[in-house]
């Protein structure tokens, strides 16, 4: 009767712990692609699936899944902080390095680089009620002409 009212207690603190830790960060979890809501530019990249997790020494660990305009597999990732600084971006066709700044607790402003230039600009902003997020981006496509997305994706 003991164990079982230490493992109820241990594991209610736990679930405290990790609906603190979500409510803390509402980027944390997994997004799936609403490709009816979303205006993606033709020709363009689709992450069907964008999950963030924590990561050692205070970092978020980005990790993104889709297709290339192609329709071949894509598999890229991210580790950093949501600081504003520029963290590498592994296996990122588009650019090599992403900076993530906070606006507030819903939104980040990002800003993707190849190079060292800016090839991408834009606003994640997660809804009020955490169901849902929109990612607004702005870059240029291979023949230089600006492109904007828009993409909607749901929370898993």
């Amino acid at each position: 009767m003991k164990t079982t009212r230490t493992m109820l207690v241990a594991a209610a603190v736990w679930l405290a712990m990790v609906a603190a830790v979500l409510a803390a960060n509402p980027h944390l979890g997994t997004w799936k692609l609403n490709e009816s809501k979303s205006k993606l530019a033709p020709g363009g990249p689709k992450n069907a699936t964008v999950s963030y997790t924590e990561a050692k020494n205070g970092m978020i660990k980005v990790t993104v899944e889709g297709v290339d305009k192609d329709g071949k597999s894509i598999h890229w990732t991210w580790d950093g902080k949501f600081d504003g600084k520029s963290y590498k971006a592994k296996g990122n066709s588009e650019f090599d390095m992403l900076a993530l700044k906070p606006v507030n607790d819903r939104i980040n402003n990002l800003t993707g680089t190849k190079d060292g230039k800016v090839v991408a600009t834009g606003t994640i902003t997660v809804a009020k009620d955490g169901k849902s997020r929109v990612v607004t981006t702005t870059g240029t496509d291979a023949n230089g002409k600006k492109v904007t997305d828009k993409a909607y994706y749901d929370r898993e």
